[in-house]
């Protein structure tokens, strides 16, 4: 089996790195064997998953990757994390496993991943930029099938919300647009050192197609954005500056076949593909 970092080897490895986590770039390194490999089992990655990992610190995950998928590609914006992390896994004899990609997780596009295809989406992601980078990800990565990945627990429940719920919002519904999203299971704060100051989630990924619609996801998008814009206003008024009017937006609603009375949360993705085919 392979050997993982348990919190003896990360505190050995951040001091030999001088490493102080940042608060900026979301560091919460996790010091649990059993976690990864409980994230790795319901990610079930197969030998057949090439899988892109963004944020892999000091390799916790990483580690508990590598012997199951055919291949593990680590985005890691930190160029000292960046650096230690293939000679972490040369040790165990993983390396032609692994590739290391310096960049910016928000900033990639397929191209920058050494020819390629990530089929799986696993990670623990950074808290500050967990939805931002995953929506990212989904767009430019249409090879991605599945994905598996660790966010703050009111994270979790927002990409994970069904129309109607308290936390629904934009993060549900474009998460929506390209995948089925649910939850997959709470974790504990005293996983990771350092201990962050909230509980965190595991949210699954399983990617469909769009909604079958004339609008382009821009187009979508757009409407997506204005409707939570102004959360407690009608869809009449809250979609009156994307239509040009109340009056307008009233039309482009009625002829979606959505009540113009009805507020965002109340939607689904399908019907916001609706309204944005009925742009005045």
């Amino acid at each position: 089996m392979m050997r993982l970092l348990g919190p003896a080897e990360i505190r050995i490895l951040a001091n030999k790195l001088d490493l102080r986590p940042t608060k900026k770039l979301g560091q919460n390194f996790v010091i649990d064997a059993g976690t990864v490999r409980r994230i790795v089992r319901v990610a079930e990655v197969t030998a057949d998953d090439v899988v892109i990992e963004v944020g892999p610190g000091l390799g916790s995950l990483t580690l508990a990757l590598l012997p199951e998928a055919r291949h593990v590609v680590a985005v890691e914006i930190d160029p000292v994390l960046a650096g230690q992390l293939p000679l972490t896994v040369a040790e165990r004899g993983l390396s032609d496993r692994l590739t290391v990609v310096g960049a910016d997780a928000m900033k990639i596009t397929e191209a920058d991943l050494a020819g390629f295809a990530p089929t799986a989406l696993v990670a623990n992601l950074p808290y500050n930029v967990a939805v931002p980078v995953v929506l990212h990800l989904l767009e430019v990565l249409p090879s991605l099938r599945k994905g598996l990945i660790m966010v703050q627990l009111e994270v979790a429940d927002r990409l994970a919300a069904a129309p109607g719920s308290k936390v629904y919002g934009v993060p549900s519904v474009k998460a929506a647009w390209y995948a089925d999203v649910r939850r997959a299971g709470p974790v504990g704060r005293t996983v990771f050192w350092p201990v962050p100051n909230v509980d965190s989630g595991l949210v699954s990924l399983a990617r469909r197609e769009p909604p079958a619609t004339t609008a382009s996801r821009e187009e979508v998008f757009a409407v997506i954005d204005a409707a939570f814009a102004q959360r407690r206003k009608t869809l009449r008024a809250a979609l009156a500056g994307w239509a040009g009017s109340p009056p307008l937006a009233e039309t482009a609603l009625r002829a979606a076949g959505v009540d113009p009375s009805a507020r965002g949360e109340q939607l689904d993705v399908e019907a916001f593909a609706r309204i944005a085919e009925h742009r005045p």
